[in-house]
Protein backbone atom coordinates (compact mmCIF):
# COMPACT_ATOMS: atom_id res chain seq x y z
CA UNK A 1 0.00 0.00 0.00
CA UNK A 2 2.81 2.37 0.88
CA UNK A 3 4.53 1.72 -2.51
CA UNK A 4 1.26 2.44 -4.31
CA UNK A 5 0.95 5.78 -2.48
CA UNK A 6 4.53 6.74 -3.33
CA UNK A 7 4.05 5.91 -7.02
CA UNK A 8 0.79 7.88 -7.11
CA UNK A 9 2.45 10.92 -5.52
CA UNK A 10 5.35 10.66 -7.96
CA UNK A 11 2.97 10.59 -10.94
CA UNK A 12 1.01 13.56 -9.56
CA UNK A 13 4.25 15.49 -9.05
CA UNK A 14 5.18 15.01 -12.73
CA UNK A 15 1.71 16.09 -13.84
CA UNK A 16 1.69 19.22 -11.68
CA UNK A 17 5.29 20.24 -12.39
CA UNK A 18 5.59 23.03 -14.97
CA UNK A 19 6.98 21.87 -18.28
CA UNK A 20 10.41 23.19 -19.20
CA UNK A 21 10.56 26.14 -21.55
CA UNK A 22 10.77 25.03 -25.17
CA UNK A 23 14.28 25.16 -26.58
CA UNK A 24 15.04 27.93 -29.05
CA UNK A 25 14.45 26.87 -32.63
CA UNK A 26 18.02 26.34 -33.77
CA UNK A 27 17.24 24.22 -36.81
CA UNK A 28 17.01 26.36 -39.92
CA UNK A 29 13.60 26.55 -41.57
CA UNK A 30 13.38 26.49 -45.38
CA UNK A 31 11.59 29.16 -47.39
CA UNK A 32 9.17 26.54 -48.74
CA UNK A 33 8.26 25.52 -45.19
CA UNK A 34 7.82 29.17 -44.15
CA UNK A 35 5.62 29.98 -47.13
CA UNK A 36 3.53 26.80 -46.97
CA UNK A 37 3.06 27.01 -43.18
CA UNK A 38 3.02 30.79 -42.77
CA UNK A 39 0.22 30.78 -40.18
CA UNK A 40 2.12 28.33 -37.99
CA UNK A 41 5.33 30.40 -38.01
CA UNK A 42 3.72 33.87 -37.90
CA UNK A 43 5.17 35.93 -35.05
CA UNK A 44 7.61 33.21 -33.99
CA UNK A 45 11.39 33.50 -33.78
CA UNK A 46 12.99 31.32 -36.46
CA UNK A 47 16.39 30.71 -38.04
CA UNK A 48 16.64 30.95 -41.82
CA UNK A 49 19.78 30.18 -43.84
CA UNK A 50 20.64 31.14 -47.38
CA UNK A 51 22.71 33.14 -49.84
CA UNK A 52 22.48 36.92 -49.77
CA UNK A 53 21.31 37.97 -53.25
CA UNK A 54 20.72 41.27 -55.01
CA UNK A 55 21.56 44.59 -53.45
CA UNK A 56 21.60 45.64 -49.83
CA UNK A 57 18.90 48.33 -49.78
CA UNK A 58 19.38 51.00 -47.09
CA UNK A 59 16.24 52.51 -45.49
CA UNK A 60 17.31 54.96 -42.78
CA UNK A 61 18.98 53.09 -39.93
CA UNK A 62 17.76 49.71 -41.32
CA UNK A 63 18.37 47.74 -44.53
CA UNK A 64 16.50 45.22 -46.65
CA UNK A 65 18.44 42.11 -47.64
CA UNK A 66 17.11 39.24 -49.76
CA UNK A 67 18.20 35.76 -48.69
CA UNK A 68 17.73 32.77 -51.01
CA UNK A 69 17.98 29.21 -49.68
CA UNK A 70 17.77 27.63 -53.14
CA UNK A 71 14.01 27.08 -52.92
CA UNK A 72 12.95 30.70 -52.64
CA UNK A 73 13.98 34.11 -51.40
CA UNK A 74 12.69 35.99 -48.37
CA UNK A 75 13.20 39.65 -47.52
CA UNK A 76 14.99 40.32 -44.25
CA UNK A 77 14.66 43.63 -42.39
CA UNK A 78 17.67 44.35 -40.18
CA UNK A 79 19.62 47.13 -38.55
CA UNK A 80 22.23 48.69 -40.80
CA UNK A 81 25.20 47.62 -38.64
CA UNK A 82 24.14 43.93 -38.90
CA UNK A 83 24.57 44.09 -42.66
CA UNK A 84 28.20 45.17 -42.19
CA UNK A 85 29.15 41.48 -41.91
CA UNK A 86 27.99 40.87 -45.49
CA UNK A 87 30.85 41.13 -47.99
CA UNK A 88 29.44 39.60 -51.19
CA UNK A 89 25.89 39.67 -52.52
CA UNK A 90 24.89 37.18 -55.19
CA UNK A 91 24.60 38.50 -58.73
CA UNK A 92 26.00 37.79 -62.19
CA UNK A 93 29.57 38.55 -61.09
CA UNK A 94 29.66 37.04 -57.59
CA UNK A 95 28.39 34.28 -55.33
CA UNK A 96 26.83 35.82 -52.22
CA UNK A 97 27.75 35.15 -48.60
CA UNK A 98 25.83 32.29 -46.94
CA UNK A 99 24.20 33.59 -43.76
CA UNK A 100 22.02 32.37 -40.90
CA UNK A 101 19.38 34.93 -39.93
CA UNK A 102 17.56 34.67 -36.62
CA UNK A 103 14.49 36.80 -36.21
CA UNK A 104 10.72 37.10 -36.07
CA UNK A 105 8.85 35.76 -39.10
CA UNK A 106 5.90 37.84 -40.30
CA UNK A 107 3.29 36.30 -42.58
CA UNK A 108 1.82 39.73 -43.35
CA UNK A 109 3.98 42.42 -41.77
CA UNK A 110 1.85 45.45 -40.79
CA UNK A 111 4.95 47.65 -40.77
CA UNK A 112 5.85 46.78 -44.40
CA UNK A 113 2.55 46.82 -46.23
CA UNK A 114 1.52 43.23 -45.53
CA UNK A 115 4.63 41.63 -47.02
CA UNK A 116 6.03 38.31 -45.86
CA UNK A 117 9.36 39.05 -44.17
CA UNK A 118 11.75 38.36 -41.31
CA UNK A 119 12.72 41.03 -38.79
CA UNK A 120 16.26 40.00 -37.92
CA UNK A 121 17.59 40.06 -34.38
CA UNK A 122 20.84 38.33 -35.34
CA UNK A 123 22.91 37.54 -38.41
CA UNK A 124 25.81 35.10 -38.63
CA UNK A 125 27.94 34.61 -41.73
CA UNK A 126 28.35 30.87 -42.28
CA UNK A 127 30.14 30.85 -45.62
CA UNK A 128 32.06 33.48 -47.53
CA UNK A 129 31.00 34.53 -51.00
CA UNK A 130 33.41 35.03 -53.88
CA UNK A 131 33.83 36.79 -57.17
CA UNK A 132 33.02 34.73 -60.26
CA UNK A 133 35.18 35.04 -63.37
CA UNK A 134 33.10 34.86 -66.51
CA UNK A 135 34.90 33.23 -69.41
CA UNK A 136 34.02 33.85 -73.02
CA UNK A 137 32.42 30.83 -74.69
CA UNK A 138 34.48 30.48 -77.88
CA UNK A 139 31.92 28.22 -79.58
CA UNK A 140 29.12 30.77 -79.11
CA UNK A 141 31.35 33.59 -80.34
CA UNK A 142 32.30 31.65 -83.50
CA UNK A 143 28.67 30.72 -84.17
CA UNK A 144 27.62 34.38 -83.82
CA UNK A 145 30.35 35.43 -86.29
CA UNK A 146 29.27 32.79 -88.85
CA UNK A 147 25.61 33.84 -88.54
CA UNK A 148 26.59 37.50 -88.93
CA UNK A 149 28.55 36.62 -92.08
CA UNK A 150 25.57 34.71 -93.50
CA UNK A 151 23.26 37.64 -92.77
CA UNK A 152 25.63 40.02 -94.57
CA UNK A 153 25.79 37.63 -97.55
CA UNK A 154 21.98 37.42 -97.75
CA UNK A 155 21.66 41.22 -97.62
CA UNK A 156 24.30 41.72 -100.32
CA UNK A 157 23.02 39.03 -102.69
CA UNK A 158 19.36 39.91 -102.29
CA UNK A 159 18.03 41.30 -105.54
CA UNK A 160 16.94 44.87 -105.30
CA UNK A 161 13.36 45.65 -106.26
CA UNK A 162 13.65 48.93 -108.07
CA UNK A 163 11.08 49.81 -110.67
Amino acid sequence: MRAFLQITLLILAFLVMPSPAPAANTAAVSSAELINNARQYDGKTITYEGEVIGEIMPRGDHVWVNVNDGLGAIGVWMERDMAGDIVYTGNYRSKGDWVAVTGVFNRACPEHGGDLDIHASGLRRIGAGRAIKQRLNITKRNLALVLLGLLCLVLILRPSRRS
